[in-house]
């Protein structure tokens, strides 16, 4: 089974270029190999194809060998009155023959023994029977029904695992950028508290000379403090991320985590037309209805079939007789061909119930089928509005954090040459930092929501 996820993680390698930010191929790997859920979906898929070859074989012959030797005591008993029956006759005749015979000797003279009654056993004490049966069906639609079944029942075992596939790739994507956001923030903390212990060094040496006053510096250091409060809780969300993320890969929770190359940012080109109609054509959810639906009208024609005779040859070879004996072969064996016609010609209307019941299943999946539709119709839109707002909030973002480097560099050198006062150095540093940390969220949320969006559409396309 890991060899056939590691095989179909091959097959299936992504086709969407590197305009993205892309997790490395391996942890999808990792996730996919070791993933319980995923072999379970594909075990029954192979379950399934089984069951279509188990299928198949009820249109061969089967050939069976069937040896019976019995040993058996007692039990019913046949009377025949031979004796009752020859006695009274041999009597009548040796009265006319003795007359006869003493006028001609040579006339045969029956015996005067009479003649015992036979009781013959039903059960012989010994016998057996061994026999090659070979039945052919001939006519029978239910198999021909019954294969068609299997035959669906597959697609929709492929679909079924084809959409955990789908679902566990997109999470896997989801919680390495939800771990890099992490990251990046965590290292733009690290940044702004080295600009801040630098603020308050030269704080205190402005102070230490008589420059600036002692809350200066009491400011600059609680500016240190706060900003030790926002990394410990970046560092619980990123320690948390990282957990998560090895968690969905099934590996120790503390491993390591490579991270991958910044990139460019990925702009949806899609309008919410073509996405709809991608994801209603290339779901796996629906794909899977369309085989249930067929499956049910195959189940339709199998009730129906019931109502047409059956067709099957039978040929019998063995041998019989009351003990083995090969040399006598000829005196035992026996050949009989048979061919049998069943025809239920009524059930107390069991057929037509049944035929009912795969009718309603019909419309049950048929609804099914179209409430999918519009619920991923809907998921459509949904992820279609939210990645198209991400995507303006990450151009807005940028520009922000353009905007207010600028204007920070400009406070700072102001601050430096004492044209600026602490507080309009601190709120020019906390305005630039929290600009660039609203980037970085808005940046790995569009990624969160790209991957959310190529999975709905289905637009994240395998290469089958």
């Amino acid at each position: 089974m890991k060899n056939l996820v590691l095989v179909l993680f091959i097959l299936l390698s992504y086709s969407n270029g590197s305009a993205q930010l892309a997790i490395p191929d391996s942890y999808v790997k990792t996730g996919l190999e070791n993933n319980l859920a995923l072999k379970q979906k594909y075990c029954s898929y192979e379950r399934s194809l089984q069951a279509l070859r188990e299928a198949k074989g009820l249109f061969f012959p089967d050939v069976s060998l069937n040896a019976r030797y019995s040993v058996a005591e007692g039990g019913r008993v046949i009377e025949f009155p031979v004796g009752d029956l020859m006695n009274p006759v041999y009597t009548y005749l040796n009265g006319i023959t003795n007359e006869l015979s003493q006028q001609n000797p040579a006339i045969m003279i029956f015996p005067d023994t009479s003649i015992s009654n036979e009781q013959i056993n039903l059960l012989r004490p010994t016998e057996h029977e061994t026999k090659v049966r070979v039945v052919q069906p001939i006519i029978n639609t239910q198999i021909w029904s019954n294969y068609k079944i299997k035959k669906e029942l597959i697609n929709a075992e492929k679909a079924d695992a084809d959409t955990y596939l789908r679902h566990l790739v997109a999470e896997i994507r989801s919680a390495y950028f939800s771990y890099l956001k992490t990251v990046k923030l965590t290292e733009l903390l690290d940044n702004t508290t080295k600009l801040l212990n630098e603020n308050y060094r030269v704080n205190q040496k402005l102070y230490d000379n008589d420059k600036v006053t002692f809350d200066v510096v009491l400011r600059s250091k609680a500016e240190v403090s706060k900003l030790d409060q926002q990394k410990a809780e970046a560092n619980k969300n990123h320690q948390m991320a990282g957990a998560y993320f090895n968690f969905l890969l099934n590996r120790p929770l503390n491993e390591e985590i490579i991270i991958s190359k910044e990139a460019e940012l990925r702009i949806n080109n899609l309008d919410l037309e073509s996405a709809s109609k991608i994801a209603l054509n290339n779901r796996e959810e629906l794909l899977a209805t369309s085989s249930y639906s067929k499956v049910a009208d195959h189940n339709i024609q199998l009730n129906q079939s019931t109502k047409l005779p059956t067709l099957t040859a039978v040929v019998d070879y063995g041998l019989q007789g009351e003990k083995y004996d090969f040399r006598n072969i000829d005196d035992q064996d026996y050949f009989m061909a048979s061919v049998i016609l069943k025809w239920d010609l009524f059930k107390g209307f069991q057929n037509r119930s049944k035929t009912q019941q795969a009718i309603i299943d019909k419309q049950i999946i048929e609804n099914q089928h179209n409430a999918l539709k519009d619920q991923i119709r809907l998921q459509v839109i949904n992820a279609y509005y939210d990645l198209e707002a991400s995507e303006k909030s990450v151009i807005a973002s940028q520009n922000e954090v353009e905007s207010l480097k600028k204007a920070f560099n400009l406070v700072n050198k102001k601050y430096t040459l004492g044209k600026a006062n602490l507080l309009e150095f601190i709120d020019a540093r906390t305005s630039m930092t929290n600009a660039q940390q609203k980037l970085i969220i808005s940046k790995y949320d569009h990624y969160i929501k790209l991957a959310e969006f190529e999975k709905v559409t289905a637009s994240y396309q395998f290469n089958n």
